[in-house]
């Protein structure tokens, strides 16, 4: 079934984030992103309110910035082209 969590920090590797209470370690999920759509990910280590998932791969550089222009809110912040 779905699970619903707040990504709290995200890199090429993995994220961190709040909500996954009912996972243990080892588990494995498939989260959806912007541009390079869905991608498995195990969870790696967690804590009373946080954990932390590692893909299955890296996401490649160009991909991973093109993600981050599209989740930030700030228009400020965005990359310059």
């Amino acid at each position: 079934g779905d699970i619903h969590l707040h990504v709290v920090n995200l890199s090429a590797h993995g994220f961190m984030a709040t909500g996954a209470g009912e996972l243990g370690r080892g588990e494995r999920i498939v989260v959806r992103l912007p541009v390079i759509g869905r991608i498995e990910a195990h969870l790696i280590w967690s804590t009373d309110d946080k954990a932390g998932f590692q893909f299955e791969r890296i996401i490649r550089l160009d991909d991973f910035m093109k993600i981050i222009e599209q989740l930030q809110e700030n228009p400020r912040l965005r990359r310059i082209r």
